[in-house]
C-alpha cells in the first residue's frame, strides 16, 4: 500500500509530541500544516505524549502559545495513562510522586490520595524539582513495600538546546538503590495504545502513529499491530535505523511531509536500510 492510500483509509492518528511538535518551546516545521491537514480531513487525531510533566490544558496552553489551536480534548499523556492504569489495579489508592503538575492533578483527579509516610505506590515521572532528599525518601518507600511505578521509560528528550533526562533517567537510582524494577505505563507499553485507541474511537487498522523515537514510538505501534511513521525531527536518525531489528512503515523529515506526501523512503517492515539510502538522505 503506498503513502497516499494509507492515509486515506486512516481515520485516527496518534502523534507524539516532543520531537515531532515541537522541541521546547520551539514549534517544528510543518506543524500548522500538519495539523491543518487532520481538521480539514476530518481525521480523528490525538496528541500522545510520554512526558508526564503538564495537565492537557497546560499542553493546549503551551501549543496556544505557539499559534496552534488545538482542543484540550486532543491531549493525552502518560501521566493520564498512569492514573487510569493504578486506578484499574488499586481504587482509591495512595502514592509518594516525584513528578509534575501533570502527573500529581491526573492522579487526585483518578480518585487517589498524596502520601509520604505508608503509600501503595512510589510514582516518578518527568520534573525540574528533583533532590538528593526526594530520591532517598523514594528509596526507602519501596524498601517498605511501595511498589514502584514510572510514567514511561524513556531516558531522555529532546530540548531546544539538546537531550533532557526523561523519566528512565531518573527513576535508575531508586531502581538501583532498591534492586527493584519499576513498571513503566507509557509507550512502548501496549496498554497506553490501547487507552489512547478508545478515546479515539477507532480500530487499529484504522490508526496511524506518528513520532520520533524508534524505542518508544514505533516499537509501539509495531506491538499494538498500528501503522508507523518515523518523522526525523526528534531523536531517531535515518542512520539508527540498521541498528533495530523493527522498521516503520514510512520515515519522513518533519510532519509537514504527511499532507504532502513526501517520504525519505518507503521501508518495507524488518528490512536492512542500505547503504546507499543513507548517502543518498544527507545529500538531499
Amino acid at each position: 500500500m503506498d503513502l497516499s492510500e494509507m492515509l486515506g483509509r486512516k481515520k485516527g492518528i496518534l502523534s507524539d509530541m516532543d520531537g515531532v511538535i515541537y522541541h521546547g518551546n520551539q514549534l517544528l516545521p510543518g506543524v500548522t500544516e500538519f495539523v491543518s491537514w487532520l481538521k480539514q480531513n476530518g481525521k480523528q487525531f490525538l496528541f500522545l505524549t510520554n512526558s508526564s510533566e503538564r495537565t492537557p490544558r497546560e499542553l493546549r496552553e503551551k501549543l496556544t502559545r505557539m499559534g496552534l489551536d488545538v482542543g484540550v480534548e486532543h491531549f493525552y499523556t502518560s501521566a493520564l495513562a498512569t492514573a487510569a492504569f493504578l486506578e484499574s489495579q488499586h481504587a482509591g489508592g495512595t502514592a509518594y510522586v516525584i513528578g509534575g503538575n501533570g502527573l500529581v492533578n491526573a492522579l487526585y483527579e483518578a480518585g487517589f490520595a498524596m502520601n509520604d509516610v505508608n503509600p501503595d505506590y512510589v510514582v516518578v515521572g518527568e520534573t525540574h524539582s528533583y533532590s538528593y532528599d526526594t530520591i532517598t525518601l523514594a528509596i526507602n518507600l519501596v524498601q517498605r513495600g511501595a511498589r514502584l511505578i514510572g510514567t514511561n521509560p524513556d531516558l531522555t528528550g529532546p530540548g531546544e538546546h539538546g537531550l533532557v533526562p526523561a523519566t528512565g533517567a531518573i527513576i535508575s537510582p531508586i531502581e538501583l538503590a532498591t534492586g527493584r524494577k519499576a513498571y513503566f505505563v507509557g509507550k512502548p507499553n501496549p496498554l497506553m495504545m490501547r487507552q489512547a485507541l478508545k478515546r479515539l474511537g477507532c480500530t487499529r487498522e484504522e490508526s496511524l502513529i506518528v513520532g520520533d523515537r524508534m524505542d518508544t514510538d514505533i516499537i509501539a505501534g509495531i506491538e499494538s499491530e498500528i501503522d508507523t511513521i518515523l518523522v526525523l525531527s526528534g531523536v531517531s536518525t535515518l542512520e539508527d535505523l540498521p541498528q533495530f531489528p523493527y522498521q516503520p512503515h514510512f520515515v519522513m523529515n518533519n510532519v509537514g511531509d504527511i499532507p504532502a506526501g513526501r517520504t525519505v523512503r518507503d521501508i518495507p517492515r524488518f528490512s536492512h536500510v542500505p547503504e546507499s539510502a543513507t548517502k543518498d538522505s544527507k545529500r538531499s
